[in-house]
């Protein structure tokens, strides 16, 4: 159990770090939402792994860690307002560069081979 939820906390942590190093606003904002998941749920992690356990303390001999779910709660109310936050500056980026790049310059592309052809024969 233990250590698929180790793989699951690892792959998502990875594919957010390879989509922020994307040059897109898109797959930027995915990555940072699957990064956030991933924080999520290692800090859900940190309260042990306990099933079946009450979270309130006094009511049985072994209980549950509450204060991971707080914050694992706290985190999820964040990501949402920072997703929605990087959302509207992503299509704010869109709207006034007319590119989704994320430093707002579009990358170089050399010309067509046809355009270079018309330019050198003047037709």
């Amino acid at each position: 159990m233990e250590l698929i939820y180790a793989l699951t906390i690892g792959a998502l942590t990875a594919s957010g770090v390879y989509l922020l190093l994307r040059a897109r606003t898109f797959p930027v904002v995915l990555g940072l939402t699957l990064l956030s998941y991933g924080v999520n749920l290692f800090l859900f992690s940190t309260g042990r792994l306990a099933t079946g356990k009450q979270p309130i303390i006094g009511t049985a001999e072994s209980y549950a860690d509450p204060l991971p779910q707080a914050l694992v709660l706290t985190a999820i109310v964040i990501g949402f307002a920072m997703t929605a936050f990087l959302v509207v500056m992503s299509l704010r980026n869109l709207a006034d560069n007319e590119d989704d790049h994320v430093d707002g310059k579009q990358p170089y592309k050399s010309p067509a081979p046809e355009q270079e052809d018309e330019e050198v024969t003047g037709k």
